[in-house]
Order: structure tokens, then sequence, then C-alpha cells
């Protein structure tokens, strides 16, 4: 059963009176911090309320996607809307673009400032469970190195918020990115005593052990730590979590159907209950805008779309019964699909440009013909397969190549391919040739999973002209990338002019 995460309380203020002028009256049914953060319920409220932030606009809901799908390769925009076009092809000439960038930096703090909430006022609170309360503190050092690790990824060099300031008019310092990854794994270290292996069905969605040790070796990864990485994910394997996950029906990641199964390690937990507007309101929208936003012409907005480089790679490489590889089917829209699996996409037809193909992932095209704002379809931020990759990967780096094989193989096998060293012996254990074979193995189990951008980053694709050039090669879009400028986005204008602590990220 998903949670409904829909209590909001977040931005309590506290009144403060100097003198007696009617003008400055208190707000006799507004609740302050002293009224609130009294009970277990109160505390409950708070950690709920982090929840809530992930059906904000400028999260998960919504423009995440936009960020790390269609910035990266593997996706891109030809929407009418032209500045949203411009911001997925590096095109950065407003940095107030509200959609590209504020409302994310906006949504990313709110999301912080809550979580600094519960970790101020719940110590404070008496529990008659001393356990639940170790568990809320935990969810919320979780949250919060969530949100940064995103922050680091798409900003780098963004303000440590790390408590709920007493003075509207703060100015905060800004950090580096080596800073920030401190910050990150220093609360996913702390949030792993409290947080369980597994949660009971009334609570399904909130973090776990596996959730932290996923989110930790992705962080360290990104910091090429690649022993602390391993280390990590030995949980999975050699660790209490070697018998908890495995991999499932590869088509029920990415449907309402069989949601948090056993190749989830972490979701967000979207629904149609409510379909209101966006914001703080009772009845928020508590469902994914992604599908109506990426839906192919005539089905939703189709803002944003796959580039086709996916599709032939997906068929460069037969099964072991001379068939495409069935996560095509799963993953992509494209022209050619009927043909090569017999299967009519939401019962209509439309027209197709040369070479054009459209994000499948996520899409309701199963059970209806048409998109909206309110798709319940979780979003899966880590998933089995992934940590499979993970640990490949960082057993490559650590020249353990041999070992590493095995991972690749349980993904492959899966959709019925050869193991890796029967289809591609060229490679033995050529570390530099696993790790080119690798990034070819990610982009078929994971495109369009928001995983590609962070990919990118991590090895070293965009560090130079050379490597970048190769990107190119593949996404057009990528003959606008500057070197040490867009490997980062811009901090929001409006934050730097009010702000002196803050320096506008560099070449911008």
């Amino acid at each position: 059963m998903k949670i409904k995460y829909i209590i909001m309380v977040c931005s309590i203020v506290t009144i403060l009176s100097c003198n007696k002028d009617v003008l400055n009256q208190s707000n006799p049914n507004a609740l302050t911090v002293e009224d609130f953060w009294k009970t277990e319920d109160d505390a409950k409220r708070g950690v709920n309320a982090i929840y809530a932030m992930f059906y904000q606009n400028g999260g998960w809901s919504r423009w995440m996607y936009f960020r790390l799908d269609l910035t990266s390769d593997e996706g891109f925009s030809n929407s009418p809307w032209v500045e949203l076009a411009d911001w997925t092809r590096f095109n950065y000439i407003n940095y107030n673009f509200w959609e590209g960038n504020n409302w994310t930096w906006r949504d990313t703090y709110k999301a912080v400032f809550r979580c600094n909430q519960v970790l101020e006022n719940v110590p404070a609170i008496e529990f008659k469970d001393a356990g639940l309360k170790s568990k809320i503190l935990a969810q919320a050092k979780f949250m919060r190195a969530f949100y940064y690790y995103y922050a680091a990824l798409l900003w780098e060099n963004v303000p440590l918020v790390l408590s709920v300031p007493t003075d509207p008019g703060v100015q905060h310092t800004q950090n580096t990115l080596a800073e920030v990854w401190v910050q990150v794994e220093k609360d996913l270290r702390e949030s792993l005593a409290d947080l369980p292996e597994q949660w009971d069905a009334a609570n399904t969605g909130r973090p776990t052990k596996g959730a932290v040790y996923g989110m930790l070796a992705r962080c360290l990864m990104q910091q090429h730590k690649w022993s602390e990485a391993k280390a990590a994910l030995d949980y999975f394997f050699t660790g209490n979590g070697k018998n908890l996950y495995g991999l499932v029906d590869f088509k029920d990641n990415f449907r309402a159907d069989n949601e948090n199964n056993k190749e989830s390690v972490f979701e967000i937990q979207f629904s149609n209950a409510n379909k209101g507007g966006d914001g703080d309101e009772v009845n928020n929208n508590m469902g994914s805008n992604r599908a109506q936003f990426f839906a192919p012409r005539g089905i939703g907005w189709s803002d944003g779309q796959a580039r086709y480089w996916l599709v032939e790679e997906f068929k460069k490489e037969k099964t072991t019964d001379n068939k495409i590889d069935p996560r095509l089917q799963y993953s992509l829209f494209y022209k050619e699909s009927l043909e090569d699996f017999g299967v009519k996409t939401y019962g209509r037809n439309w027209e197709w440009g040369d070479k054009e193909a459209w994000f499948k992932k996520y899409s309701r095209d199963y059970y209806r013909n048409n998109e909206d704002y309110y798709s319940e379809v979780n979003n899966r931020i880590l998933r089995y397969a992934d940590i499979l990759l993970m640990y490949a990967e960082t057993l490559n780096e650590l020249n353990q190549t041999g070992d590493a094989y095995q991972y690749v193989n349980m993904v492959r096998n899966r959709s019925n391919l050869r193991n890796l060293a029967e289809a591609y012996p060229a490679i033995s254990n050529n570390k530099d040739a696993f790790r080119d074979r690798l990034k070819i193995e990610r982009a078929l189990e994971l495109c369009g999973e928001s995983v590609r951008w962070a990919d990118l980053k991590r090895w070293g694709d965009l560090n130079s002209q050379a490597s970048v050039d190769k990107v190119k090669l593949r996404d057009p879009d990528f003959d606008n990338f500057i070197i040490n400028k867009h490997i980062r986005l811009p901090i929001p204008q409006i934050e730097v002019l009010n702000n002196p602590n803050l320096e506008q990220n560099p070449n911008y």
C-alpha cells in the first residue's frame, strides 16, 4: 500500500511583537513553533511534510526529469516553448528561468528546510517509543542527503543550510562541491543505524538501509572513492541485504502494477488520489507529470523525447533465440515497434519524424490512450539492476574486472542475452574496454531513469573537448556544450543578487 504523504506542516512562522501596535497582531489561528512541536503526532506530521516535497513541480513531480533525462545524451526537447527547449540544449540565457532553474532550487531548499525543522525540534519531544523517534530523525537525515545529492549533480557549489534560520534575512555562505559531498556522506552514514532493513506495509516508501547504502554508493562513486563505494554496495551481496533484493519482470519496474517489488530499492510513491493544483494545498496533486510532458504528439505535451541512437543500440545485439532485446519494447516508443514486437502503442497512430523515439518508461499505454498530470506510477529512484551495474563498475575500477562480469551478466541474462564474455570476447580483462561496454549496458538497462547525467559526469565524458565530441555523435545538442561551464547549471541569478555570499558558477 502506498503512503499518502499529504500532511503539510512547513513554513511555521514565529510572530515577534515588540510593541502594542494594533497593526502588528498575531493570528490566533496560526500555529507557531512553540505551539506545534509538542507531541509524537507533531513529529510524524513534520517528517511526512518532507515526503510531500516529492509532489512539488520543481522536483520529481515534473522538472527534475527535464534536468536529468533531457540534458543528457539520452534525450532532448523540440518543445514550441523555446526557452524550455533551450534549457535542454545548454542555452542558459535566462538564469532565472523559473521552470528550468528557480523552481528546482526553491523546492530543493524547501525540502532541506523541512528536514532541518525535524532535526531541530523532534529531539526535545518526549516519545513513548524511543525507536520511533530515532527512525523519524534518521528519515530526515536521509532526505536531506537525498536533496543535497541532486543539488550537487545540478549546481555543485551550493550553500549547506543545516539549521532553521532564526533570522529570515540570513545570507548563507556558499560551499564547494567537495564540502557538499562530505555532508551528503555524513547524513547518510548517520541515518544508517536507525533505519530498518524493511518497513511494514503501512510505511512502504520510506527509506530502508538498502536505500541508504545505494545512495551512499552513488555519492562515493561520483567522487571516485571506489573502495568505499564497494564497501557500501557489499551490503547487497555479502551483507544483510543479500536476500532482500532481486530482479523481476523488466516491465514491472515502470507500471503502477507490482510496485515496491523485490527489485525496488527506493521509489517515490505517486498517487492519483488527489487531482488538485500545485503547491501546498490540502488536496495538492500527488501524481507525476512526467508522462504528460514526455508522451508522443497527440497523447501528451511531447516536450521531451528520446534520442534514436538508443533504438539502434538495442538492435545491435540479438537474444539467444535471435530476437530483439525485449527491453526495447518497454523502454521506448518508436515507429517500427509494431513491426518489431507486434505492439500498437496507446491504441492509436500518429505521424512520425525520421528516426524519432519517445520515452516509454512510466507511461500508461498498457491500460489507457492518453496521459494527464496525475500519473500514479511510482518513480524508481534506485532498483536492484542499477545496484548490480554499479557494483560491476566499482569492481572494474578496483582492477577486479574478472569478478565484475557476473553482475553484468545477471542483468543481461534477464533479457535473454548471452554472457558478456561470450558476446564481446575482445574485452577480456581490459579495464578500459570493460568500462566502455558498461556505458552501453547502463544505457540499455536504465535509459530514461534519470541516471545518465550523473554517469556522464562520473565517467569524465564531459571534462574534455575530445570526450564531448564523442558524446556529440549521439546528441548534436552537445555542440553547445562548453567545457567547465555547462557541466553544472547556473545558480539562479536572483539568489546571487540577493546574497553577497554567493558567486555565480564559473564561466556564467
